[in-house]
C-alpha cells in the first residue's frame, strides 16, 4: 500500500503537463528583448530516435545545445503507435529562460510504410515549424524564407474525409531467423507471426499468432554431443471498450504452448477493466492506471507437475498499477503487479518494475532498469524435474522465490555546451564480425 501511496503522489506532484495545442500558439509572455545570438535549442530525443546529426545539417540557423540548462528551447518529443500501424510523435516547445512560460504542442504521424528517411523528414520539418515562433525575433530571421506550395485540386479533394475501405483493419507478417555457429557449436532460432488491429477512438482490437523455434547444438568431444530445441506458439485477442475521458472495459484471450513452462496447451480468458487518473489524451506526456482482471484458465501440461496433475482449471484475478511519466527532467516507469490464483491465494505472485532516466543536475544523470518478483504460482513444474543440460541452457522453468535483473548506469559530461558539428569520418563499423552468445 505504500508503494501504491507513492505512485499516486507521484502522479499528483511534479508531473502537470504543458497545455496540449495541436497547430497553436497560445499568447506570447511578457515581450522578450531579440537576442542577438542564435537561439540555443535542447532537442530531447531519448525515448525517440530522431537521427540528431540530420537534424543538425537541416535546422542550421539555431545553436544546437547539450543539455536543458544551457538552452533557450528545450523540444521534448515522444512517440506511440497509431491505430493504421504508423506513429504519432509529439513534439513539446518549452521556453527556457527568456522564454519560460512559452509552450506550443506540434504533432507529426508517420505512415506504417515510412522509411527511416521519410520519418526523419517529418521530423525535422516538426522541429522548424516549431521554432519559427522563437527565432522570428532573432538577426537568423533576416536569412529564413517561408514558401508555399499551393495543394494540387486531386490532393485538395483528398483532405476530406474519405471511406476507409479497410474500415480501420491493418494485417502484418513476419517472419525472422538468426543463426551462428563455429566448430564445435551452432544455433538457429526461428521466429514468425501474423497480426489483425483495428483501433478507433471507441474500440481497440488486437489479434495475433506468433511461433518461434530455438535449436543449440555443442559437440563437447569426438563421443559427446549435446541438442537442445525450445519451442513456443502462441495465439493472442485483445477487445477494449472506451467509457469515458478516464475507464476503459475489456477482455483478453489467449493459446499458448511452452516447453519452457511443461504446457502442451494453456487457454485464458480474462474480462477486466481499466482507470486512467489523468485522460487518456495526455498518454504521450503522464499516465496513471489501475487495471484489475479476473481470468479463467485451463491447462493441460507435457508431464506431471509436482501436484501431480496433468491437466487442471484454475481461475485467478489481478490488480496492476502503473505509472508512466516524460518530462523536461526525465522519465518515469513504474508497474506494480499482484495476482493469485482464487483456490489458494498462497499460490500468488508479485512483481514491481522500473526504469528511471532522470536528469539529476546539470551534465549529470542517472538511469535504472530493473525488476524484482515474489514467485509463489509455479504450478506447472514438472515432477521429474529438468536434466542439467536443460539447466544450463535455460530450456526449463526451475523452481525459485524471486526472480530480479537490474541495470544502473551514471553518466557526467562537461566542457563546451554547443552540439552543432557533423563530422561522419571514421564511423563505418570497419566490417566487424559479431557473435552472440
Amino acid at each position: 500500500m505504500r508503494l501504491f501511496a507513492l505512485l499516486l503522489l507521484l502522479a499528483g506532484t511534479g508531473l502537470c503537463a504543458p497545455e496540449v495545442l495541436q497547430a497553436q500558439v497560445p499568447a506570447a509572455g511578457p515581450a522578450a528583448r531579440p537576442p542577438a545570438r542564435p537561439i540555443r535549442v535542447f532537442l530531447d530525443c531519448q525515448q525517440v530516435d530522431c537521427d540528431m546529426d540530420y537534424n543538425k545539417t537541416e535546422i542550421p540557423f539555431v545553436d544546437h545545445v547539450r543539455s536543458r540548462e544551457d538552452a533557450d528551447v528545450h523540444i521534448l518529443v515522444t512517440e506511440q503507435s497509431t491505430g493504421g500501424g504508423g506513429d504519432e510523435y509529439t513534439a513539446a516547445f518549452i521556453g527556457v529562460g527568456r522564454f519560460a512560460g512559452r509552450r506550443d504542442t506540434l504533432r507529426y504521424y508517420s505512415r506504417q510504410d515510412a522509411t527511416d528517411d521519410a520519418i526523419r523528414v517529418g521530423l525535422a520539418r516538426m522541429f522548424k515549424l516549431g521554432l519559427m515562433r522563437y527565432v522570428a525575433g532573432t538577426p537568423a530571421a533576416e536569412r529564413l524564407t517561408i514558401s508555399y506550395a499551393p495543394a494540387k485540386p486531386e490532393d485538395a479533394a483528398g483532405t476530406a474525409r474519405q471511406r476507409d475501405p479497410w474500415n480501420y483493419w491493418v494485417f502484418r507478417a513476419r517472419a525472422s531467423s538468426f543463426f551462428q555457429g563455429e566448430t564445435s557449436s551452432n544455433s538457429i532460432r526461428l521466429s514468425s507471426g501474423i497480426s489483425a488491429n483495428r483501433t478507433t477512438e471507441d474500440w481497440k482490437l488486437n489479434l495475433s499468432l506468433n511461433g518461434n523455434y530455438s535449436e543449440n547444438n555443442f559437440e563437447i568431444d569426438s563421443a559427446t554431443s549435446i541438442k537442445s530445441t525450445s519451442k513456443n506458439y502462441n495465439a493472442t485477442a485483445l477487445a477494449a471498450r472506451s467509457i469515458g475521458r478516464h475507464w476503459a472495459a475489456g477482455a483478453e484471450a489467449s493459446a499458448s504452448r511452452s516447453t519452457y513452462s511443461n504446457q502442451a496447451l494453456a487457454l485464458r480468458f480474462a474480462p477486466g477493466v481499466e482507470f486512467d487518473l489523468f485522460p487518456y489524451a495526455e498518454s504521450t506526456r503522464r499516465q496513471f492506471t489501475l487495471r484489475y482482471n479476473i481470468g479463467v484458465n485451463r491447462f493441460k501440461y507435457d508431464e506431471e507437475t509436482i501436484f501431480l496433475k496433468t491437466r487442471e482449471t484454475l481461475l485467478d484475478e489481478s490488480l496492476t498499477a502503473s505509472l508512466d511519466t516524460r518530462q523536461p527532467w526525465g522519465s518515469v516507469s513504474l508497474s506494480l503487479e499482484g495476482a493469485h490464483y482464487l483456490d489458494n491465494f498462497a499460490r500468488n505472485r508479485v512483481e514491481l518494475f522500473s526504469n528511471f532516466d532522470v536528469r539529476l543536475v546539470k551534465g549529470l544523470s542517472v538511469n535504472f532498469f530493473g525488476s524484482v518478483s515474489r514467485v509463489r504460482d509455479q504450478r506447472y513444474l514438472p515432477a521429474g524435474g529438468a536434466t542439467p543440460e536443460e539447466v544450463l541452457l535455460r530450456q526449463r522453468a526451475l523452481a525459485t522465490n524471486y526472480r530480479y535483473f537490474g541495470s544502473v548506469g551514471l553518466s557526467y559530461s562537461f566542457g563546451s555546451i554547443f552540439n552543432n558539428v557533423v563530422n561522419p569520418r571514421f564511423g563505418g563499423s570497419g566490417g566487424r564480425t559479431f557473435f552472440f552468445n
